[in-house]
C-alpha cells in the first residue's frame, strides 16, 4: 500500500505553494484553503509559524 505525501503544489502556489498542497490533499480548491488560512491567522495560534514549517519540511513536487 502506497502512501500519500503532501507535496507543495508547483504550478498553483502564490507564496510557497503550502495552501495549494493542502487543498490538492483534501481536494478543497487552493483559493478556499489560502481564506481559512488568512481566517485562521486572526485567532490566537502558532498558524505562521506552523505555514513556515511546513513550507520547510514539505518537499516540492517534482512534475
Amino acid at each position: 500500500m502506497a502512501t500519500a505525501t503532501i507535496t507543495r503544489s508547483r504550478h498553483n502556489k502564490v507564496i510557497a505553494g503550502v495552501c495549494a498542497g493542502l487543498a490538492e490533499r483534501v481536494g478543497w480548491k487552493p483559493k478556499t484553503m489560502r481564506l481559512v488560512f488568512l481566517l485562521s491567522c486572526l485567532l490566537p495560534g502558532p498558524q505562521f509559524v506552523a505555514y513556515i514549517v511546513l513550507w520547510m519540511v514539505m518537499p516540492q513536487r517534482d512534475y
